[in-house]
C-alpha cells in the first residue's frame, strides 16, 4: 500500500510538471507565431505564462503596441477557458480547431490617451472621398473632429475596462465594460468565430445579431463640452452632429427617416441606453432602405426599454461632395502706422506671429481669434481664454480661407 500511494504521488507530480511545462511551451510557441504574423501592424509582448489545473491559461502584464498609436494597450490578466485541460491542450496544439465552447476573458485593460494618439503618417493619408457618417466636433470648425486630446481636457486620461468574449454551440458573446465610458453587450445567435474569420465579420455568422450600448453619461458630458468650446448651445451642437450625419448619407445615395434623425440627435445630447439589432452582411448593417416613406420594415430599436418606430433609410440620387468656394480676395487698403487693427497676412509664414493675436476664418465663414500658440505642417494652434486659463486649438491649414494679425500698419 505503501509503494502504491508513492507511485501515485509520484505520477500526480510528473503529471502536473508535464501538464504544467506542456502548457508554458505550448503557449510560448503559439504567442512567438502570432507576433510574425502581426509583426507588420504592431508589437505584441506576452508578459509571463501561468496555468491552472482546471484547464485555464493566462498571461500576465501582457501589452500590444499598434504601430498606428502612440500607446501601448496595457493587458493586466488575459485569461483563455476552453472547459478543460485536454481541450486546453488540443486548442494549443492545433489553434485552427477551435472547441464548440470557449471563453477570453481581459481584466485590466488600459491604455493612456494622449492629445494625439495617432502617428503622423496615419493622419495624413488619404480621405474617403465621401463624407464621414459621425462627424462630432469639439471647436469653432465643424471639420475638426473630435480626438483623444478633446477627452484629455475633458479629465479622461485613459481607458480601462473589461472584456468577455465567450463562444458557445448557440451563439457568440462579447461584453465590454469601462470605468468612464459606457459598455458595449454583443450577441450573435449562430456565429461561430475562428482563426479563418476573425478578420471578415459578416462571415462569422449568418444571422443577425443584438447590440447594446450604454454611455454611462459620457454623451451629457461630451455634448456639453463641445457645445462650449464650439460656441453653440447643446441642442445647435447636436443639430450640427445630425447635419454631418445627412451629408455623410447623402454623398451614399441615402436620407435618414424622421424618426432616425430623432434618435440621433437625442443620443447625442442625453446619451442612455441604446439597443438594436444589425446585420453585419448587409450593405447598411440591417438597417431598412425604402423606395418611399409610406412602407417597408422598419429596425427594431430599443432607447431607454422603449421601442423607437419608424427607423429607416430611404434612397434619393447620389449626390457628389463638392468642395467649398474659395473665398475672394479682399481689397487691402493702404496701412496706416498709427492704427492697430487687423491686417491679412500669408499663412505661410504664420511662423512670424507665433506669440501675436491672431484671426483666421474658416471655409465655412467662421472665425476664430486668439493668441498664435503653434504652428505645424498641417495645422495651426490657436490659445483662447477659458474660464480663468487658455485652452490651445488645433485648426487645420487647409480649412483656412483668411489669415490676419492684429498689428499696426507699416510705414509705405
Amino acid at each position: 500500500m505503501k509503494r502504491l500511494l508513492s507511485f501515485l504521488l509520484i505520477t500526480g507530480i510528473v503529471a502536473f510538471a508535464g501538464f504544467k511545462a506542456g502548457v508554458w511551451w505550448l503557449t510560448d510557441q503559439r504567442l512567438a507565431e502570432a507576433r510574425a504574423v502581426l509583426s507588420d501592424e504592431g508589437v505584441l509582448e506576452r508578459g509571463s505564462i501561468h496555468s491552472s489545473v482546471d484547464g485555464r491559461v493566462l498571461l500576465r502584464e501582457s501589452s500590444w503596441q499598434d504601430f498606428r498609436l502612440t500607446q501601448p494597450v496595457e493587458l493586466g490578466v488575459l485569461e483563455l477557458d476552453p472547459g478543460s485541460p485536454l481541450l486546453l491542450l488540443t486548442m494549443l496544439t492545433d489553434p485552427g480547431e477551435l472547441p464548440a465552447s470557449w471563453r477570453l476573458l481581459a481584466e485590466r485593460a488600459s491604455i493612456t490617451l494622449e492629445p494625439t494618439m495617432f502617428r503622423n503618417w496615419v493622419t495624413a493619408a488619404p480621405e474617403d472621398a465621401r463624407a464621414p457618417l459621425a462627424t462630432l466636433s469639439c471647436a469653432p470648425d465643424p471639420r475638426q473632429q473630435l480626438g483623444s486630446g478633446d477627452l484629455v481636457r475633458m479629465g479622461i486620461s485613459d481607458i480601462r475596462g473589461d472584456l468577455v468574449l465567450e463562444q458557445t454551440p448557440d451563439a457568440l458573446r462579447l461584453e465590454l465594460n469601462t470605468h468612464e465610458t459606457g459598455s458595449l453587450e454583443l450577441t450573435w445567435p449562430d456565429a461561430r468565430l475562428t482563426l479563418e474569420n476573425v478578420s471578415e465579420p459578416a462571415s462569422i455568422g449568418p444571422g443577425t445579431l443584438q447590440l447594446t450600448l450604454r454611455d454611462a453619461g459620457l454623451m451629457r458630458r461630451l455634448s456639453a463640452y463641445c457645445a462650449r468650446e464650439s460656441g453653440l448651445e447643446v441642442r445647435a451642437w447636436a443639430e450640427r452632429g445630425v447635419a454631418a450625419l445627412e451629408a455623410g448619407l447623402r454623398s451614399r445615395g441615402l436620407k435618414a427617416s424622421p424618426q432616425l434623425r430623432a434618435l440621433y440627435r437625442q443620443w447625442l445630447i442625453e446619451g442612455g441606453e441604446l439597443s438594436l439589432t444589425l446585420s453585419p452582411g448587409a450593405d447598411t448593417l440591417g438597417v431598412p432602405v425604402r423606395t418611399t416613406a409610406e412602407t417597408g420594415s422598419s429596425l427594431r430599436v430599443f432607447y431607454n426599454g422603449a421601442t423607437v418606430p419608424d427607423v429607416y433609410l430611404m434612397e434619393m440620387p447620389e449626390v457628389d461632395p463638392q468642395p467649398p468656394a474659395q473665398a475672394l480676395e479682399p481689397v487691402v487698403a493702404p496701412e496706416d502706422p498709427a492704427i492697430e487693427q487687423w491686417y491679412p497676412e500669408s499663412i505661410d509664414r504664420a511662423n512670424d506671429w507665433l506669440g501675436r493675436r491672431v484671426r483666421v476664418t474658416l471655409s465655412n465663414d467662421n472665425q476664430v481669434d486668439g493668441r498664435l500658440a503653434g504652428v505645424g505642417e498641417r495645422e495651426v494652434e490657436i490659445a483662447r481664454t477659458v474660464a480663468g486659463g487658455e485652452v490651445a486649438y488645433p485648426i487645420l491649414i487647409r480649412a483656412i480661407t483668411q489669415f490676419e494679425v492684429w498689428r499696426r500698419g507699416r510705414p509705405e
